[in-house]
């Protein structure tokens, strides 16, 4: 790719982001790591949980998205209480955006279920840093160093069974901008996610898990995810997935005692501008460590 076409093609990135800044973060992956999208689902394994997961989207794009996540949380008091911290780094050219949170939730016990009541607060830090990419005249005036950091709060609920799984939050309930070079720009709006999936047996050791999350926020079209994955002895499991239709993926994943990894390749659909993959590695562990906690083999 030349030198011009690596700058007009950032300069569509930057466009888009200004566009969309009040689109969170993208995962794929969130059936793995779904605290990050709702806090009630601090504690739901009933054991102590950490995973982080690493995105690189549009892979080989100077300058293209990249998020990295870590979410570690615990059941307590009879597994009636959930308690977790977050992180999230996401950066598209010079910005990063830096969220540092923590969690509650507390669950309630049904016939058949689990209903769950979550909160979160914490910050975010905006950064805007012009070493982060290259510029062909530098210094140039319209890149400069800025940070600032904004107070939020998200809430959520969940209700979860063996088969099934509900969840409707608001990681972020407050919009957040900053003002920069005298123009106020809107980091994350309040965007509203609704989750389900079930789990069918169509084997003695094979399970279908369909599942589809919805994502909508004022000023945006909403947006779809359908997924559907086969998980064979609860340990290895394959699917595919599609978003809006207009991009595809496939992922894999393996549970080795405690530990659980996760790979995913996405490419874009025929009606896409930008003809390239994005990648998306996560590892998770799970430990029973208070004798309430959940004593499954493997883990998850």
């Amino acid at each position: 790719m030349t030198m011009r076409k690596k700058l007009l093609l950032l300069f569509s990135l930057a466009s888009s982001l200004a566009a969309l800044a009040q689109q969170d973060p993208l995962y794929s992956q969130y059936f793995n790591n779904p605290m990050l999208i709702n806090p009630a689902f601090a504690g739901s394994n009933e054991r102590l949980y950490a995973g982080a997961a690493y995105r690189s989207q549009w892979a080989g794009v100077q300058g293209g998205p990249t998020t990295f996540s870590f979410n570690g949380h615990m059941s307590f008091v009879g597994n009636r209480v959930g308690l977790g911290v977050l992180a999230v780094q996401d950066q598209i050219g010079d910005i990063k955006n830096t969220q540092l949170g923590a969690t509650g939730a507390y669950r309630i016990k049904l016939q058949n279920s689990t209903l769950s009541f979550g909160m979160q607060m914490g910050v975010t830090r905006y950064a805007s840093d012009p070493n982060a990419v290259k510029v062909q005249n530098n210094p140039d005036p319209a890149f400069y160093q800025f940070t600032e950091t904004k107070f939020n709060t998200g809430a959520g609920l969940l209700l979860q069974s063996e088969r099934y799984t509900l969840s409707l939050s608001v990681p972020r309930m407050l919009a957040s901008s900053v003002s920069q070079g005298g123009q106020d720009i809107q980091v994350y709006g309040r965007n509203y996610y609704l989750f389900a999936s079930y789990n069918f047996l169509i084997a003695q050791e094979v399970q279908f898990k369909p599942s589809t999350l919805l994502r909508m926020t004022k000023g945006a079209a909403a947006s779809v995810d359908l997924n559907c994955n086969f998980t064979f002895n609860r340990l290895y499991t394959a699917g595919v997935f599609a978003r809006n239709f207009s991009t595809y993926g496939a992922l894999v994943q393996a549970v080795m005692g405690n530990y659980r990894f996760g790979y995913i390749f996405e490419v874009p659909g025929k009606s896409s501008a930008l003809n390239f993959n994005t990648h998306e590695l996560s590892l998770s562990l799970s430990l029973d460590v208070l004798n309430s906690h959940n004593h499954s083999a493997t883990g998850y």
